[in-house]
Order: structure tokens, then sequence, then C-alpha cells
């Protein structure tokens, strides 16, 4: 289609929606978002793009395909069900639901398997009883609602963020460097990246983004004046670090903090939330190589074992461990705790041995 005059200097997916009257414009919107629209032959992927008059617009429909995902006999790790909920220990590396390059081996397929149709139906045969969601390789604590009612009553309670009501989501987080104050709050909008599909990023203008943070520790980079001398590999490696990308670390030097422990907590439930908010404030996540890309240069920080930690890591450092909620039957508040995972575990207990080991002997 051929942008009308009269229609020049409008949102795309505005245009799109009074053009085609089958698709709505959320459904136009997600097009947009996952690059099935362009413009005069350039993939566009802001819903907001304002076109021109006579742009060529053009929207690949993808053809409908079987949405039922089957169940699957998937180990599921579970801390609490009943009839209304199932709270689950979702592991690194699980995607919560179907989409495109997972259409199997999910949570919803694992979910399937073991409650059989008493899931809720409001989240579509895609994500039955799915409320909320966490990334694929962030590991902690999931609720997934069982009926429909259940399932209407905590979305509320996730919608309002714990603003006025009980819900609680906390989460732990190993970052590079230290944050100039001990704990202070990131409100800074989010939207989808302007030419990165795959990320979010700070915008004027996105959906409001709300992460309140603080520092639970800090650890200390390699100290060269102890132990075995580095190799001369480690040195220039450590060396480069130490001038380039450490830099914006405050400087990190053997035997000073290079990573600290913080803990956020949600106001808002955007998606890559805290690993936009972190990275925007200077230190983001280890392991994170999406918004955190000079992570293998900082490694050469770190002491040796914890550095061996992060290369076996393999995902961002970023663990769900509390969730609080207000029972959608019983009005009972129930809060669930959930320890560091093995990889995690490790990695603290590396960086936090290095770190006792400096401290003086009385």
């Amino acid at each position: 289609m051929a942008v009308a005059a009269e229609r020049a200097g409008e949102r795309l997916d505005r245009v799109l929606a009074s053009s085609i009257e089958s698709l709505s414009r959320t459904r136009l919107k997600a097009l947009i978002l996952d690059g099935a629209v362009t413009i005069g032959g350039r993939t566009i992927l802001d819903p907001g793009q304002r076109v021109n008059a006579g742009d060529v617009v053009a929207v690949d429909v993808p053809l409908a395909e079987d949405p039922a995902p089957e169940g699957q006999n998937i180990p599921l790790n579970i801390v609490y069900e009943d009839d209304d909920l199932v709270v689950i220990d979702k592991p690194a590396g699980l995607v919560v639901h179907p989409a495109p390059g997972n259409r199997a081996g999910t949570l919803v397929n694992a979910l399937i398997h073991h409650c059989g149709k008493s899931l809720s139906g409001i989240g579509g045969v895609k994500r039955p009883g799915i409320v909320h969601r966490l990334d694929k390789d962030t590991s902690g604590l999931l609720v997934v609602a069982k009926n429909d009612r259940a399932h209407r009553h905590l979305s509320a309670q996730f919608a309002d963020h714990g603003r006025s009501g009980p819900l609680q989501r906390g989460y732990l987080a190993f970052v590079w460097g230290v944050p100039p104050r001990p704990k202070g709050t990131i409100d800074q909008p989010i939207e989808r990246h302007p030419h990165a599909r795959d990320k979010m990023a700070v915008r004027a203008g996105g959906r409001e983004a709300i992460t309140h943070w603080q520092v639970l520790e800090k650890y200390d980079g390699a100290d060269s004046g102890s132990g075995t001398p580095p190799s001369r590999n480690d040195r220039i490696a450590r060396g480069k670090a130490q001038g380039g990308a450490a830099a914006k670390l405050r400087r990190g030097a053997p035997g000073k903090p290079v990573v600290s422990l913080i803990e956020c907590r949600l106001e808002t439930g955007r998606t890559h939330q805290i690993r936009v908010h972190l990275a925007f404030l200077g230190h983001p996540l280890l392991g994170d190589s999406v918004y955190g890309p000079g992570h293998r240069t900082k490694a050469a920080l770190l002491p040796p074992k914890a550095r061996a930690d992060l290369e076996a890591l393999g995902r961002q450092a970023l663990h769900a461990y509390l969730l609080a909620f207000e029972h959608p039957s019983s009005g009972e508040m129930l809060e669930f705790r959930s320890e560091l995972p093995a990889d995690l575990a490790c990695l603290r207990q590396d960086l936090a041995t290095a770190r006792e080991a400096r401290r003086p002997r009385l």
C-alpha cells in the first residue's frame, strides 16, 4: 500500500490499522516489532515511525500455525501447589512459553503434562495459566494460575506491581562494578530497541519502568600480589581490562571491588527490565552478552576461580529469589524464597572466598 498525502506524518501502526481492517492495531504493532513490516523494502521495527506521503508499506502476515502446544514430561521444581495455583522454581535455560524457535520443551509444555486441562485458559492456548514470565536464562520463582478466577486475581496483583497491594518480586543480580550509592531507584522508560529486535532500550516515550535496588555485597578483583603469579596472558588481558572497559567500573584494580551483588525490587514488569536498567546505570549483569558486551574483557579482573565460574555460567547472573502475593481464594499472604542455584552459588562463594583471603589476620 502507498501512504496517502493526508496521512503523512502519522504513526506507522495507526496508518496500518486504518488501512487493514482485518488486523487489530495491537496485532499490527506486534508484526512491526517482529520485523514483518517494510517501507520501501527497508524493515521497520518502530511502531511509532512517522510515514511520508507516497511511502510504499508492505506487511508480511505469517501463515497461521497450530498454536496448541502438547504436554511433555519435563521435570519441574514445584515449591507449592493447590487447586488454584502452582509456584515453580524455574531453572535457567527453560523458556516459559512456546515462541518461534522454541515450539517445544517449554515450561508450558511441562505444565500441560503436569496439570492436564486444569490450567487457566485466559492466557490463550500458547500461554495457559501464565500470569508473568522470566527470561529463558533467568532462574527463580514464578506463579502459574490453574483456573480463570485465580488468573484474574493474580493478574490484577501483577498489574498493580505491589504499589497498593501485597505483591513483591525480588531478584539477586551480580553486576560489574560498584554503584556510587548503597541503594537507589532507576525510573527510566523502556521500549523496543529501534534497530535490534531482540533488545530493549531506555527510550524517551517508552513505557514506564521503575526498579529499586540496593547493594548487598562487594567483591574484590584479582590480587596480583598474593597467590600464584598471573601468567603473561593474564597480565596482558587484565591490563587491557583495567585500562579500557573497566575504567567505566570506577577504575577497578587488583584488590579493589569489581563486582557487586545487588538486590532489585520491581515496581513495573517490562521485558528485560532489570538487565536494561542496570546496564543504563553503568553496571551490567555478569554474563549478559546482550546488555553487557564488554564482559569477556572485564572477566580478566576476577580472581581465577570466579573467572572460571563466569566462563562456565553461560547466562546472565540474575535470579528471582523472592515472590510474595495474596492467595486468590483464601486471601492469605504467601511468600516464597529461592536459594541461589548451584552456578550462581559457586560464583558467589568464589568471589567471597577471594575477598576473605585478603582480610588481615589478627
